[in-house]
């Protein structure tokens, strides 16, 4: 209690204080996982929110241990892969994972393009163009120590789903049953998207950046170095990490609890259930729950698009400079790490020219999902095998509470793939 009270009395310096969980967690909650979330009280009420309750501890926990690799080893994911696998092995993981950030960018950008279209008017292609470059300049063009903090800021965007909700009417008694007693259904429709909530809670493009953001922090802050270097800092830097990561997949679930619980407490009691896009949760709103609701709505899917472009960008660009064992660091110029640039700056494009391809994006976001399916369990298990073996994490081995957290999830996360997998091909 005194600790929130300490936070609420200055959160500002507290911001300041936390690092990559934060960013990672907020990142989470982009245009594509506000459009899952949105149909998921569109077309259930307050009947999915328990899932919130369940992903929490399991991304929580997966993180947490992807932080741990990137700074106990001073190496991203797929350097300490490229360490304990063969190549052919990883090779294919890092281009379904670099195929799949694509498609999520093309989807976010046309979400936001049409967010911006419907606040403002005018040519949405524009706001994609104008939404894609300057992403790309953002992280080409400033250094590293001064983009975190556009990144860090970027996150008080999310406060809007919280607006919304209380610019709405919302059943609390109703709510807190439903989300400590919920009524399971085992309707095709209401699994598929069970399912699709824990995919897009845990996705893999996360695992790259928290750890490689740890990384990155090793080289730009002083005191910080990597824990099989300097043991001794381990106390200190383990329970920084278990904090940081605690917070930043908090505020991811618990904004994703409020983007649910708005399209519940509007659109569901309205009989709008078919809601695609976080674009058209946005405008189903504004008849319903106002302008004001709306314009919260929308603006939030601007800002967290902003934030989410450059880290689905950024995660595809640090595993596959990596992979190819060249430099990859937002602190390096475009000229030291061309490798690692060129990917952001080739992903971020194909992502603007497929949203001018005039591609469905309720089926960009279902590839999106079933490629990330496909992914994310290898990936997972990888992470759990080195994040074991002591020749990668010398003393610092995962154990105990972490470690099953982190099993759970890799189980859960296989269940959803097979899910996910059976239903495209039925």
């Amino acid at each position: 209690m005194k600790l929130l009270q300490r936070v609420f009395s200055n959160p500002f310096i507290y911001l300041k204080k936390l690092g990559p969980g934060l960013v990672t967690g907020a990142a989470d909650d982009d245009p594509s996982g506000i459009a899952t979330y949105s149909q998921a009280g569109a077309q259930y009420g307050f009947g999915l929110l328990w899932t919130i309750v369940l992903t929490y501890p399991l991304m929580a926990g997966i993180q947490m241990i992807c932080a741990r690799i990137g700074l106990i080893t001073g190496r991203g994911i797929t350097s300490n892969m490229h360490r304990c696998y063969p190549v052919m092995l990883t090779l294919p993981l890092i281009f379904l994972l670099l195929i799949a950030n694509i498609i999520n960018i093309a989807a976010d950008l046309a979400a936001m393009s049409d967010a911006l279209k419907l606040a403002v008017g005018g040519p949405r292609h524009l706001y994609s163009i104008i939404i894609g470059v300057t992403c790309i300049l953002l992280q080409v063009l400033i250094p590293y120590h001064r983009y975190l903090p556009i990144l860090k800021w970027l996150t008080l965007s999310l406060f809007a789903y919280v607006g919304t909700v209380f610019a709405s009417h919302v059943d609390w008694s109703r709510v807190i049953e439903a989300t400590l007693l919920p009524q399971i259904s085992f309707d095709a429709n209401y699994v598929l998207l069970v399912v699709g909530i824990f995919g897009t809670t845990i996705s893999p493009y996360l695992f790259f950046w928290q750890a490689a953001e740890e990384v990155e922090d090793i080289a730009d802050i002083s005191d910080r170095n990597s824990l099989i270097d300097h043991p001794a800092q381990a106390p200190t830097e383990l329970k920084r990490i278990t904090y940081d990561t605690l917070f930043g997949m908090g505020f991811s679930n618990i904004i994703a609890f409020f983007i649910m619980l708005t399209t519940a407490a509007t659109l569901f009691p309205a009989g709008i259930h078919n809601i695609q896009t976080s674009a058209e949760a946005a405008a189903a709103l504004r008849p319903i729950a106002g302008d004001f609701a709306f314009i919260l709505f929308a603006l939030g899917i601007l800002g967290t698009g902003l934030l989410a472009i450059p880290v689905l960008a950024g995660s595809a660009a640090y595993a596959v400079a990596e992979l190819m064992q060249k430099p990859a660091s937002l602190k390096l110029t475009i000229w030291t790490a061309k490798h690692f640039y060129g990917v952001i700056v080739i992903a971020t494009l194909i992502g603007v020219g497929l949203d001018f391809s005039g591609i469905d994006p309720i089926k960009a976001l279902i590839w999106s999902a079933v490629i990330n399916g496909i992914v994310a369990v290898p990936l997972m298990i990888a992470v759990m095998h080195m994040s074991s073996m002591h020749q990668i994490m010398g003393d610092f081995t995962i154990k105990g509470k972490t470690k099953w957290l982190g099993w759970l999830a890799t189980a859960l996360m296989t269940v959803t793939a097979i899910i996910l997998g059976l239903v495209n091909l039925l």
